[in-house]
């Protein structure tokens, strides 16, 4: 991989990202699309009520502008990729945005109807599934199998059951990923880790194009965080956060080792798994809760522990999950 093109993909993502953010925040302020804060949430937390959401519109523009600039410059010097892995980058790519996509609808709603709703959980999940069909259909016409690769065992061929079960994890992931966006600079931060351990993986692999890709993920979120960290500027709404959970899948789909959410997801897994046993807990014991507040990083501010301290530890438990994902792909592939 050519580490000139890694820089400024990388560059130019979060220049971009970064840059937005000057024009972005005060026009989201004048159309007047401030965050409503759920009543059910942290008391403090009202102070952020109406904070300019929908954010992540920064950084899907960084990273598309990016990507469509760069990768091809990149390719016309080093030499075009497969079909079916040009399908990986720009399909996945365009499954990112669809989510983001859906995020922005639900976000849109919310504003107009001033509230913390948007679109009902039936019409998110039809969305999801759609968009999550549509590009594992574009990998299957390009050529892709049901084959998955699974460090240390190699490649394990699932059949017609992979499809199902490759639209369940990547709607799961992005909703997980859309959990962890709930304190300022949490999600951007986690993903950012999530990113260069994919991308590192990427060029392990001599994958020119998902390197990039996951370059420009990272960066973007680095550029994001400059106007997200506590005291957040902006949010990320779920423009953003469901727009970073297809990168990441998009990116793990890529490199055929989906497995790897698995210890690079360990924050996602963890927001996620916290609500479902929050929810499961109460109904069980006729009221009672299992953690002071769902999602978990709730039950740590709840605990006295900063959004600076949460962020902090959230990200070294995915720096861990990066390095273990990244060692698997050294070691075991």
């Amino acid at each position: 991989m050519n580490a000139t093109w890694l820089a400024l993909t990388a560059a130019a993502a979060f220049g971009i990202t970064a840059a937005l953010g000057f024009w972005l925040i005060p026009l989201l302020h004048k159309l007047k699309f401030g965050q409503t804060i759920r009543e059910v949430g942290p008391k403090w937390h009202k102070n952020k009520q109406g904070t300019p959401t929908m954010g992540g519109v920064m950084f899907i523009l960084g990273i598309v502008i990016a990507a469509l600039l760069c990768l091809p410059l990149c390719y016309a010097q080093l030499g075009w990729e497969t079909p079916l892995m040009l399908s990986k980058v720009f399909g996945g790519l365009l499954m990112a945005v669809g989510f983001g996509a859906i995020g922005f609808m639900d976000d849109f709603i919310s504003i107009r109807k001033k509230r913390n709703l948007g679109l009902t959980e039936k019409q998110k999940l039809a969305l999801q599934f759609l968009v999550a069909g549509a590009y594992l259909l574009s990998l299957r016409l390009a050529g892709d199998d049901t084959a998955t690769t699974i460090p240390f065992f190699g490649s394990v061929d699932l059949g017609l059951i992979y499809y199902p079960l490759a639209a369940i994890l990547i709607v799961g992931l992005t909703n997980a990923v859309n959990f962890t966006d709930g304190i300022d600079g949490l999600c951007a931060s986690v993903s950012m880790f999530v990113f260069a351990a994919l991308g590192i993986s990427a060029a392990l692999m001599n994958m020119a194009g998902l390197t990039l890709l996951s370059a420009a993920a990272a960066a973007a979120c680095l550029g994001f965080l400059l106007w997200n960290l506590h005291p957040a500027k902006v949010f990320m709404g779920d423009t953003g956060s469901l727009f970073l959970g297809g990168m990441a899948a998009a990116l793990s789909f890529g490199l055929d080792m989906p497995i790897l959410l698995l210890p690079l997801g360990l924050i996602y897994w963890g927001e996620i798994l916290s609500v479902v046993l929050q929810v499961a807990y109460f109904k069980h014991t006729g009221g009672k809760r299992l953690f002071k507040m769902s999602p978990i990083h709730h039950h740590f501010e709840m605990c006295g522990w900063s959004e600076y301290k949460i962020c902090g530890a959230f990200c070294a438990v995915t720096v861990l999950g990066g390095a273990l994902a990244v060692l698997s792909v050294l070691y075991g592939v």
